[in-house]
């Protein structure tokens, strides 16, 4: 095995540096063996660049021919840098800094800051958005939310390709860039926003790069200690680097070529950020003595998925595409991409929801499941129709693992119990170190069935529940492993923000789930306006969405299934088409569009339970007459605002009834009815199994398990009937 995908959870630290080096293919040995000069490293989706460059590092620092304090890795998110940090301190190279770059600049800012300065840095800003909002008060310009959102991002592009306020309107000119308000104004708000925080003494994360940036220009004094310190730099994602890290990467480096940097130019989907690929696409220009590795080999991903990724790549357009590379799969087949069009957004949802649910019950865990989306917006009708479905989900972008108060909590109480050792009476009857943490944990939340419903009582679970998925895993890798061992383990997984899985379908933007993979993906929304968005209007913008879709795609290791709807909502005109993206992709797709050309090139339809296409007419507010679009508000037949009639001692006792159910089947209570739904059914006290199945939510599957108990409730009954009388 060369790059496999999934290696053991703990394994065993090489003995030689020689022993590093095996299992890469002859590309990644290149790369590890590379340790002088400049390194360009060009790394197509799921070739193990990852595993390349920390192997890399490992083998200089085992073979005595780099200092592992000397080693600076720098990359764009805590993840990554908690990843390669994870991984050089199971290849025996725990001591090299692997940081993001604000993470590496901050530090170096907080030691330097009395010498160069003098006093204590100012405060770090941890948001903006609120000193922005003041700011645009300030210039009397009213910023809704989106709008607010938006400047704070040109506030951040600004200062990441070093503009200046008084400048910014003329670069927005010159760059094409569309701006979401009027430059000037855009640009008086930015002045305003730099005066507050100056008035505050405070910084935020660009000021970091920016300052650290000033320091090492001025004092050459305190950029020399810096160079003494650090003598190797590698850099992640080259591809991402915007203008402001350039020049300080430059700065860190001096005079000196011993870089090594791992991109891939098809990967570019930051621009709106100041990334750009072209100090990855000129490095050979300005290092021309530099040694390129080109990594094709696929090891993530199997021969259809590949295929089309690099039919997705082969239509793009410039200087990006000219360089991409042509993947090479190096696992077995697998099943072929799946198409499927659906009538409406609910429907594509709980199609989606519906074949999530039929991989799980045929082994794929729920948590190497993802459903990725355009824009985030997107993720409300997907959380509803899983819940409907009885599939947990996480959001992508949550509070990090092991900064969760309920982690926290459960290492003090692991911490406390291994220090006690024999003299805790909580450890009596546990035999293994498994049993041990689930006996701790148990204190603080842990059972052996998650709590009915969601919410904060379904995350605490999860977290918990995570830790001990690791403490078994810890015991099968290392037996004879203590509580103490692992104690140890989870303090370096926390100092290198190294997390455990926690399970669950993740729903997720394109952009959140780069540099993420799972067994099966799900592209949803693929039509015109969404992928690719309304408001990419240049080539070059069309091509970063271009580029998106292919991360999205290359995401997936085994099952692919990409969808799209024809309308937003039920009933409404089948007006949308699909993403040009697909065109000579998917079958039939030559005629694009026409329904014939659906049915001849093999296209899926999306279809209602039993085989049949649900017929849908526009939902009306059964108060006020207003058509719906909303998925909580269709479930209800009425809009939210609109005044309710809801039974309350009628609702009440369906949730009493959903406890006990969820209770017996030891599933979380949404996995019954939904709130929503059950406002429903107390709204409208249905009296028979057509008034029941009317109301979404309550599909043939939950109408034939609950239906009789739900009726009989509504008709002023208990309830009771079991799974034997239904």
């Amino acid at each position: 095995m060369t790059a496999a995908t999934h290696s053991t959870l703990f394994p065993q630290v090489p003995e030689t540096a020689d022993a590093v080096l095996d299992g890469l293919d002859p590309e990644q040995r290149e790369v590890a063996l590379a340790l002088n000069g400049p390194v360009c490293v060009l790394a197509g989706a799921g070739t193990g660049k990852t595993r390349a460059i920390t192997h890399r590092i490992a083998y200089g620092v085992r073979a005595g021919i780099l200092q592992p304090a000397s080693v600076l890795a720098v990359t764009f998110t805590n993840r990554a840098a908690g990843e390669m940090r994870g991984r050089l301190r199971q290849l025996g190279a725990g001591g090299v800094q692997a940081r993001t770059f604000h993470s590496a600049a901050l530090r170096q800012l907080q030691f330097f800051w009395p010498k160069a300065v003098g006093g204590d840095l100012p405060r770090l800003l941890e948001r903006k958005v609120q000193l922005v909002a003041e700011a645009a008060a300030r210039c009397r310009v009213r910023l809704d939310r989106n709008e607010l959102r938006d400047v704070t991002g040109e506030i951040e592009w600004a200062k990441v390709t070093q503009t200046v306020p008084a400048d910014y309107p003329a670069v927005v000119a010159k760059s094409v860039r569309d701006a979401p308000r009027d430059p000037a104004e855009i640009g008086q708000i930015y002045a305003m926003y730099e005066q507050l925080k100056r008035d505050r003494s405070v910084i935020d994360f660009e000021d970091v790069l920016l300052l650290t940036v000033g320091i090492l220009q001025d004092r050459h004094d305190i950029a020399d200690q810096i160079r003494r310190q650090y003598q190797h730099f590698v850099v992640d994602e080259y591809q991402d680097v915007s203008p402001l890290q350039q020049r300080l990467l430059d700065l860190w480096l001096g005079d000196r070529d011993n870089l090594c940097v791992v991109g891939d130019a098809s990967q570019t989907i930051y621009s709106f950020t100041g990334a750009t690929p072209d100090h990855l696409l000129n490095f050979r220009t300005r290092h021309p003595g530099a040694t390129v590795v080109k990594l094709v080999r696929d090891y993530r991903s199997t021969p259809q998925v590949v295929h089309l990724a690099n039919g997705l790549l082969g239509q793009a357009r410039g200087r990006a595409a000219e360089h991409r590379l042509e993947l090479i799969s190096q696992r077995d087949p697998g099943p072929e991409p799946a198409y499927t069009e659906y009538a409406d957004e609910p429907a594509e949802a709980e199609g989606t929801a519906r074949r999530i649910r039929d991989l799980i019950a045929a082994g794929v865990p729920a948590g190497e499941i993802a459903v990725l989306y355009r824009i985030n917006a997107q993720s409300e009708v997907y959380e509803q129709a899983l819940a409907d479905a009885g599939v947990p989900y996480q959001l992508r972008g949550a509070e990090r693992f092991f900064e969760r108060q309920e982690v926290r909590e459960a290492g003090v109480a692991l911490r406390g119990a291994a220090r006690a050792g024999g003299n805790d009476p909580l450890l009596d009857d546990a035999e293994d170190l498994p049993a041990q943490v689930r006996a701790v944990l148990s204190t603080k939340g842990w059972t052996t069935q998650p709590p009915a419903g969601s919410g904060a009582a379904r995350d605490r679970w999860e977290s918990l529940a995570a830790l001990v998925r690791l403490a078994e895993d810890f015991a099968r890798a290392k037996p004879g492993a203590t509580l103490s061992d692992l104690v140890a383990e989870l303090d370096e997984r926390a100092a290198a923000q190294h997390a455990p899985t926690v399970q669950g379908v993740t729903l997720a933007s394109l952009h959140a789930a780069k540099g993420l993979e799972w067994d099966a993906v799900f592209l949803v929304g693929l039509t015109e306006g969404m992928m690719p968005i309304t408001y990419a209007k240049t080539d070059e913008q069309v091509e970063e969405e271009r580029r998106l879709l292919y991360v999205g795609v290359t995401r997936a290791r085994l099952h692919l299934t990409l969808s799209w709807a024809l309308s937003r909502s039920p009933g409404g005109r089948a007006s949308r088409r699909p993403s040009h993206f697909l065109k000579g992709l998917r079958p039939g797709s030559g005629q694009l569009g026409s329904s014939s050309a659906a049915r001849t090139g093999g296209i899926e339809r999306g279809v209602g339970p039993g085989g049949r296409r649900k017929v849908r007419g526009p939902v009306l507010c059964r108060v006020c007459g207003a058509t719906l679009t909303e998925a909580g508000a269709m479930k209800l037949m009425r809009c939210e605002d609109c005044p309710s009639d809801m039974d309350e001692a009628l609702y009440e006792r369906l949730r009493d009834w959903r406890a006990e159910q969820a209770r017996e089947l030891a599933q979380p209570a949404y996995c019954v009815f939904t709130d929503k739904t059950l406002m429903a059914i107390a709204e409208r006290v249905p009296t028979t199994d057509g008034e029941l199945s009317s109301i979404s939510g309550v599909g043939v599957r939950k109408l034939d398990r609950f239906g009789a108990d739900v009726l009989a409730i509504c008709a002023g009954g208990e309830g009771g009937a079991g799974d034997d009388e239904l």
